[in-house]
């Protein structure tokens, strides 16, 4: 496969073996290209041919033979997932597991009086009855309802024919049949039904099933409700529907706590826990100013400047500082320039005037202007409907479990306490979740939340994740590949990698690790150096053997760089620098506050421990912060209070991660790095194309005229074969020219 020169290689199973060697040498041609396409192809050709039509179309490696291979699964570098949708919580199963615990275990409180929510049962009705004193006489009442269409004659027809015989109203019992002789009966508004009538005593099974029928009764017809009379007086109301204090409740099932089902989510921001709103960034985009140096940026002008001398003249009645500046004020001083008072008009009323005013076209404008992403008002980022937060596991709600970091949640899970009930309901659930946030411990990501969406992770990161998801599942006598785990691993994390990794290998599997970390090949019971060099001089097996053998081999690149004999020395002499960009009052995420420098002019490396911050300070604050300052659209800006320094020496800013670049088949780092323009004028401008009317399009593989029509300009035909893999064949126009 690709530049693997004819390779035969044998690979220990039920071990942990390490692939390593330069980068290009072929190593996920072995591991990714052969390995795992032929591991996965093979089980899958095991299945049905039923079955296998539902499966994705697999690929045959160039192999001659591979015997004693497992079915795979192989753990890439790439980040998974771009949506918006997906969460940490949701890639490990975690949250589906959450979901079901608060659908099965969790409590209803009201959100007024803050009481539990219940639904009360027959025998409840039954059990406080016989509870009653000795003697006591009680009446089981419905209220009396009329049907907007019907009149009172009818009404009460219905009932005697339903088997009612008698009404309560004012404390006293009147019989149906002598109000119906009336022409018109009048019916008091607090009148019911009379269902049954008992005299407490030690009630025997049988009068215990005549209450229970009469309560049963009682639930039907008043649909939910039932009423005792006790000794003359009105006793309690019993109701067997989902509601307390007015508020009919949703009762909890798994989708209620879904942001991505409808039935759950946020009806305002549509389960994405953010909506189009004005953003705070851009309506104060510079906070080392004043308010009234002009740091609010729709008041700057002649017209909306007078909302900002509103301001500074009110300013003294309730003393607002106006030549502070934005950064150094508290929270409640910020919070007091959006909300106003009844001395000033607050932003958020200034924007609700703007678009009272759409209509005019400055307005809309002004408006655009200001738009942005912002957190969700009405779920405040939670991504659930209100009702979701209603419900809770030993006081909390989900969305509050969802924002706490791993490491915390396991504390708490750790210490939680549930009644009897709930522990046989959740003693299943409990043990999945709580492997699972083992998991992603062991691998270094405890300081991660589960509402932390996939898509800001590193690549490292979401390996490890999917890691912690596959080692859910327990398998044993299977093949795991993996490429790089240890990707923005700080050192101290790494043994707990090979910790889960050897838990793996124990359970009976064979875990192929591709790999550069030396403690990682150290721990390794195999290892396969590939090489010499990258490309077509790479593509050979150098080395296969254990650590103290290459430490000792001639040949491996690899190991005269672990035993020593090849050093990286550190540069003779440091560079100076002189211009830099500085950051202050940092505070994304995990960041505290922090204030940091970035020299300019040479090259920095931003270090520490997985979880430490370096991601959100790099990625989520300085690149976004320097695109926004050089007019590029940008993601939103981390928190951060000001930055300063010699910004105007920048001229450009690239951001270099490990997502995929091409995502065409026909795209290639020629035409990637756009060389092949230049290629294709360069033809275009020959004597011979001139004479033919040739243009560059011409010598183009992605447009018609210029590829070949029978592949597309794909090089190769896929001749598709129902059930079984695909064919790749060259396409035989183009290897016919």
């Amino acid at each position: 496969m690709h530049n693997l020169k004819n390779v035969s290689v044998s690979i220990p199973r039920n071990q942990l073996v390490v692939v390593t060697g330069v980068s290009g040498s072929g190593k996920s041609s072995l591991t990714m290209d052969t390995l795992y396409a032929e591991g996965q192809r093979r089980y899958a050709e095991s299945l049905s041919a039923y079955a296998r039509q539902f499966l994705m179309r697999m690929n045959k490696p160039d192999v001659d033979f591979i015997k004693g291979i497992c079915p795979a699964i192989a753990i890439e570098q790439k980040v998974v997932t771009r949506t918006p949708r997906s969460t940490v919580g949701s890639m490990t199963e975690i949250y589906d597991y959450l979901r079901l615990l608060f659908s099965r275990a969790g409590q209803t409180f009201s959100p007024v009086t803050g009481q539990l929510v219940k639904k009360h049962e027959v025998a409840d009705v039954v059990d406080y009855i016989a509870k009653l004193p000795q003697g006591a006489k009680v009446q089981i009442l419905v209220p009396f309802r009329q049907h907007a269409n019907r009149k009172p004659l009818e009404e009460l027809n219905i009932l005697m024919q339903k088997g009612f015989s008698r009404l309560y109203a004012g404390g006293s019992l009147v019989r149906i049949e002598a109000l119906m002789e009336e022409k018109a009966p009048k019916i008091a508004a607090e009148t019911f039904v009379l269902v049954d009538r008992i005299v407490v005593k030690d009630f025997e099974e049988d009068d215990k099933h005549r209450i229970a029928d009469s309560v049963q009764t009682a639930f039907y017809e008043s649909e939910g409700y039932c009423t005792l009379e006790v000794d003359g007086k009105l006793g309690p109301v019993f109701s067997n529907r989902f509601e307390l204090d007015g508020i009919q409740f949703e009762e909890p099932v798994p989708n209620l706590f879904s942001f991505n089902n409808p039935y759950g989510a946020c009806p305002t921001c549509e389960g994405f826990g953010q909506v189009l709103g004005i953003d705070r960034d851009l309506v104060i985009p510079d906070k080392r100013l004043s308010v009234f140096e002009g740091a609010i940026a729709p008041w700057r002008g002649e017209k909306m400047g007078e909302y900002k001398d509103a301001l500074i003249k009110a300013s003294r009645k309730f003393n607002f500082p106006v030549h502070k500046p934005v950064s150094d004020l508290t929270d409640e001083q910020l919070e007091l320039l959006w909300t106003g008072n009844e001395h000033f008009y607050g932003i958020n009323e200034f924007f609700k005037m703007v678009e009272q005013n759409l209509y005019k076209v400055q307005y809309r404008v002004m408006q655009a202007r200001y738009r942005g992403r912002t957190i969700c008002p009405t779920c405040h980022g939670a991504r659930l409907r209100q009702e979701a937060t209603y419900v809770k596991v030993s006081g909390k709600g989900i969305s509050e479990l969802v924002d706490m970091p791993v490491e915390k949640l396991k504390v708490w899970f750790d210490n939680l306490e549930l009644s009897e009930y709930q522990q046989q309901v959740a003693k299943r659930i409990l043990i999945e979740i709580n492997h699972r946030l083992k998991t992603l411990l062991d691998v270094g990501l405890g300081y991660l939340t589960l509402n932390r969406v996939a898509n800001t992770l590193s690549g490292g990161e979401s390996q490890r994740i999917q890691l912690t998801r596959t080692l859910g599942s327990n398998l044993t006598n299977s093949l795991y590949i993996l490429d790089e785990p240890s990707i923005g691993l700080h050192a101290r994390d790494t043994h707990r990698l090979i910790r889960v990794l050897h838990e793996l290998r124990d359970l009976g599997n064979t875990v192929v690790v591709v790999e550069h970390d030396e403690q990682m090949m150290e721990k390794a019971d195999y290892i396969i150096d590939m090489g010499p060099l990258a490309s077509h001089l790479g593509g050979e097996v150098t080395f296969s053997g254990t650590y103290p053998e290459i430490l000792k081999d001639g040949k491996s690149l690899t190991g005269k760089y672990l035993s020593g004999h090849y050093r990286l020395e550190p540069p003779a002499h440091l560079r100076k620098w002189k211009r830099s960009i500085q950051l202050e009052g940092c505070r994304q995420n995990n960041l505290k506050n922090v204030d940091v420098e970035f020299p300019l002019g040479i090259f920095t490396v931003v270090s520490g421990v997985s979880g430490s911050g370096k991601t959100t300070l790099v990625k989520q604050i300085l690149y976004p912060a320097l695109m926004k300052l050089k007019g590029e659209f940008t993601d939103r800006v981390g928190q951060y209070r000001v930055m300063k320094g010699d910004m105007d020496f920048i001229t450009q800013i690239e951001m270099v991660d490990q997502n995929p670049i091409g995502k065409s088949s026909r795209s290639n780092p020629v035409t990637y790095i756009k060389a092949y323009d230049e290629i294709r004028d360069l033809f275009a401008k020959q004597p011979l194309s001139k004479m033919r009317g040739f243009q560059p399009k011409h010598f183009s593989f992605n447009v018609d005229g210029g590829r070949c029509d029978t592949c597309k300009g794909e090089g190769e035909v896929i001749v598709e074969m129902q059930f079984l893999a695909d064919v790749h064949l060259t396409c035989e126009t183009w290897e016919a020219l």
